[in-house]
């Protein structure tokens, strides 16, 4: 996240500083990688993502990557089965015998991968913190997304973690198992299970699967290593682990510790990896989910917090009553998410010993080390609390949880309403003592996806709004503290990597419509922009009145426009005409959210003042967009005497001219202020130091100082 990290997006003409892999006798190589360079691939990956440095519209698809063959192994810790009455029985210890698995080389394509969707995730997880072992058995609902029958579904696990049994139905599989090199998990390895159907799988179709699957997660930086990471940064980075004292599991693009499909993609291959996983977020998006959690621990060591998909979720803790220490009598913890509707987001999980700690809407989880600090955080919180409820309504839809992670220099990460940062005020990313105000703007963006966060079993809000209004929010909370242009400044910065991410025209390519963006500088960057502009053309009233109604777990979403569907006007855009007044905003939305035409190319074409009366002037602005997207932007007059302001509509492809009445001979036109995002510059300034009728231009990509 940038406000933790810095801003280390980087102009056009910086050369991409990642690599392509090279695949050869089974091994990777790769050139020798800057520190710079791995560290920026490192950040990225945490979920906390800094913004890719290449366009982020994907290549063709390769041919899949070389396979792998893995032998069976590992051993189900527990088992849970159904009866044909729906009665459920769950059993300690080794499970029924497993199919046996063939080893044959699996054949799955790309396109059966991206083909299957899970729609329902049922899973039992067992955890032994002691041993770092996981058993899972999910119970899953597999749907085809693909425009051709499906004879055989592939899945991948992590390549630390072993499928025991599938079932399909009510029958067996003898599915085949092999290791894929990709980075979406960090060993920078899959197990890939394919499984056969007896009957295919028609497109729009769904079908139960049962999977069982065990293995030890420990910690692992072996992806980023292999490209040449220092191994103290790579380690704060891939901190995913299970043990005693944290668990800590932040799914796909991290740690695949639930079953997935996915295309095989690698560190360094452009964007290819971070669309990977948006893509896997986007087809997550609507999932029911649900998770029973049981968890061993030693007598007097139980976990204090377990956290399902950033939720807290209550734990009821069975202490061991046997006497005699020697014998291996676990006491268990348990827990259950309930019922949920999974948002944009990679599902999650976290058990860890800490101390709680309320706070304005919050509680902050640390460790004893950190008891002192969280003083910091929680002040920081009260302090913004006001602004929020301001622009968001008095309270949140949820609590944000603070997580303390284990290593003061581990990288942040968040999801939903939880971020785990380090609290301790050794943090590298920020010195509390010193500076404890710092504190203000990262709790400004964490605590307004709390504001927005419905309850467990409602539609969570689509990834543009979600992401976008924390981002928007943020800047607000800049100029709040350091003015407009300062936050006009902060926008400015991300600009560029949007500018490269965009398509040049729409014929060009389909680009990231905000509905289904996949990739952070959408629905973070554009997004934010997008919140700017709605600012200037609805009041920030009308917004703000739109941010506390809107919910959309209110709306059907297979029919809300705002979640990726084309059917109707969006909920958000209907609610915002509304308390607006009912301003016209179809083109806005046509333009910047259900499409993706690239960004504005604005232009002063010419400026022709003539003297009226009184010393009043007319001017003329003829103003021009070469992009194919519409723009609405703030057009400024200036004189020694007076300054005047008028919002003009500038179509795609088009031209528009306006009229000024200003006091005192024209010295300066500027069109557009940053508001309004295009593909060079977004300030224009036109400065009339020749003769009446002529006029010379130029342009700045920042606002001028007012």
């Amino acid at each position: 996240m940038k406000f933790f990290l810095g801003r280390y997006a980087q102009k056009s003409s910086v050369p991409h500083p990642f690599r392509v892999f090279c695949e050869k006798g089974g091994k990777r190589r790769t050139s020798t990688l800057p520190f710079k360079a791995a560290a920026l691939t490192a950040l990225a990956i945490t979920g906390m993502a800094v913004l890719p440095l290449a366009a982020q519209t994907a290549p063709a698809t390769p041919p899949s990557l070389p396979l792998q063959v893995q032998p069976h192994q590992g051993q189900v810790i527990f088992s849970r089965s159904t009866d044909e009455n729906g009665q459920t029985t769950t059993q300690s210890g080794p499970a029924a015998t497993p199919t046996a698995i063939q080893t044959a080389t699996p054949v799955a394509a790309d396109a059966e991968r991206q083909a299957v969707t899970f729609t329902t995730y049922d899973l039992d997880v067992h955890l032994r913190p002691a041993e770092q072992r996981l058993a899972v058995r999910a119970q899953l609902t597999v749907r085809n997304d693909g425009k051709t029958p499906l004879t055989r579904i592939p899945m991948q696990l992590s390549s630390s973690l072993n499928w025991e049994r599938i079932r399909v139905g009510i029958h067996d599989a003898a599915f085949q198992v092999a290791t894929l090199n990709s980075d979406t998990d960090h060993t920078g390895q899959l197990h890939e299970a394919v499984v056969p159907l007896v009957q295919p799988l028609a497109p729009g179709e769904s079908l139960r699967v049962d999977a069982a699957y065990s293995g030890v997660i420990a910690p692992s930086a072996q992806r980023l290593l292999a490209i040449g990471a220092p191994q103290d940064a790579a380690q704060r980075t891939e901190w995913d682990q299970i043990s005693l004292p944290f668990t800590g599991l932040r799914g796909f693009g991290n740690v695949v510790w639930y079953p997935a499909a996915s295309v095989p993609v690698l560190l360094g291959d452009g964007a290819r990896l971070f669309d990977e996983i948006g893509d896997h977020k986007l087809r997550l998006t609507g999932a029911h989910f649900r998770l029973r959690l049981i968890v061993e621990f030693p007598h007097g060591q139980a976990p204090t917090v377990a956290l399902i998909n950033g939720r807290a979720a209550p734990l009821t803790i069975t202490e061991s009553n046997s006497l005699d220490q020697s014998q291996e009598v676990a006491s268990v913890a348990t827990a259950d998410s309930g019922d949920s509707i999974l948002g944009f987001e990679s599902p999650s999980l976290f058990v860890a010993i800490r101390t709680p700690h309320p706070g304005a809407n919050l509680t902050a989880w640390t460790l004893p080390e950190d008891e002192l600090s969280q003083q910091f955080w929680t002040t920081a919180a009260t302090a913004v609390t006001p602004f929020l409820q301001g622009w968001l309504g008095q309270q949140p839809r949820s609590q944000l949880t603070l997580l303390d992670l284990p290593d003061p220099e581990d990288a942040p990460f968040e999801t939903g309403p939880l971020l785990a940062i380090p609290l301790r005020e050794a943090a590298p990313l920020t010195n509390l003592q010193a500076n404890p105000g710092s504190l203000n703007g990262i709790l400004v963006h964490a605590l307004t996806h709390a504001w927005l966060q419905p309850p467990t079993a409602q539609q969570p809000p689509p990834a543009w709004l979600n992401e976008g209004i924390a981002s928007f929010m943020g800047t607000l909370w800049v100029e709040k503290q350091r003015g407009r242009e300062v936050a006009l400044g902060a926008l400015e910065a991300d600009r560029a990597a949007l500018a490269l991410a965009e398509p040049e025209s729409p014929g060009q390519s389909a680009g990231q419509p905000l509905t289904q963006a996949i990739s952070l500088v959408y629905y973070r960057t554009k997004a934010a922009y997008v919140l700017w502009m709605l600012r200037d053309l609805a009041g920030d009233s009308a917004l703000s009145a739109a941010l506390r109604a809107y919910n959309p777990a209110a709306h059907d979403p297979d029919t809300n426009r705002d979640s990726g569907n084309s059917a109707g006007r969006g909920a958000f855009e209907k609610l915002l005409e509304a308390t607006a007044g009912s301003p016209d905003l179809a083109w806005f939305f046509a333009d910047w959210v259900d499409a993706d035409k690239g960004l504005p190319d604005l232009s002063i074409d010419g400026v022709f003042p003539e003297p009226a009366s009184s010393d009043n002037w007319l001017v003329a602005v003829h103003l021009g967009n070469a992009g194919y997207a519409a723009a609405e932007i703030p057009v400024t007059v200036r004189s020694a005497k007076a300054s005047v302001t008028q919002r003009v509509r500038i179509p795609a492809r088009g031209k528009s001219v306006q009229r000024f009445l200003i006091q005192g001979k024209p010295t300066e036109v500027q069109a557009n202020d940053g508001t309004v995002p295009e593909t060079q510059t977004s300030v224009h300034i036109t400065r009339l130091d020749s003769p009446v009728g002529d006029s010379s231009s130029s342009s700045q990509s920042t606002p001028p100082q007012q």
